[in-house]
């Protein structure tokens, strides 16, 4: 039997992002966020109505994949983009400021902004760097000071960590959840996975 992709929209969708699914996410963020002991994330929200409306970028709607948000009330945006259009640095940064924005009121202080983490998980090379995940934050450009955490963004190239001829699933969590992406993965590999 032919094993179906997990980065199809709709089978993405049923596996991290609906209510209920919020086991499988904290693991995911936690292995994609490096977190570990005291750091781990132990809760996140799935925000279920995700169509940003198509005010703006020429009457576009946009859907978002998945969205959640942490207990430390951060906001998390998971896009998987199989097919590369050569817009997706300024799309993600898009999605990224629509989540932003939306965690703040009229009238409301700043300091009331979340911070907001976008996850792209790609099936093309995008980043031209040897890296299959790759962070990028706000810094400043000579002394290497960052701005604010308020913006964090990964990149995840399936294409790279296909390529990788060793991987560690046995004591990586992201190197377990990229090789169960993986449509064309075993199923003896993947199902040490699981």
């Amino acid at each position: 039997m032919k094993r179906l992709n997990p980065l199809n929209d709709y089978i993405f969708q049923k596996l991290l992002g609906e209510k209920g699914d919020e086991e499988q996410l904290l693991s995911f963020l936690n292995a994609v966020l490096k977190r570990t002991g005291r750091d781990t994330l132990i809760s996140a929200e799935i925000i279920e109505s995700k169509v940003l409306t198509a005010e703006i970028i020429g009457d576009k709607a946009s859907i978002l994949d998945i969205i959640a948000v942490t207990d430390d009330n951060t906001r998390v945006n998971i896009e998987v983009q199989l097919r590369n259009y050569g817009n997706m640095d300024r799309r993600s940064l898009f999605y990224w400021s629509r989540e932003y924005a939306r965690g703040i009121s009229a009238g409301d202080d700043y300091a009331l902004l979340p911070n907001v983490i976008a996850i792209n998980i790609v099936n093309f090379d995008f980043i031209p760097l040897d890296d299959f995940h790759t962070t990028f934050h706000l810094w400043e450009d000579r002394h290497r000071h960052m701005l604010t955490e308020a913006l964090e963004m990964h990149f995840i190239e399936v294409t790279k960590f296909s390529r990788l001829t060793e991987k560690d699933i046995e004591n990586d969590a992201l190197h377990r959840w990229l090789t169960y992406f993986d449509k064309s993965a075993p199923q003896k590999l993947v199902n040490k996975t699981s």
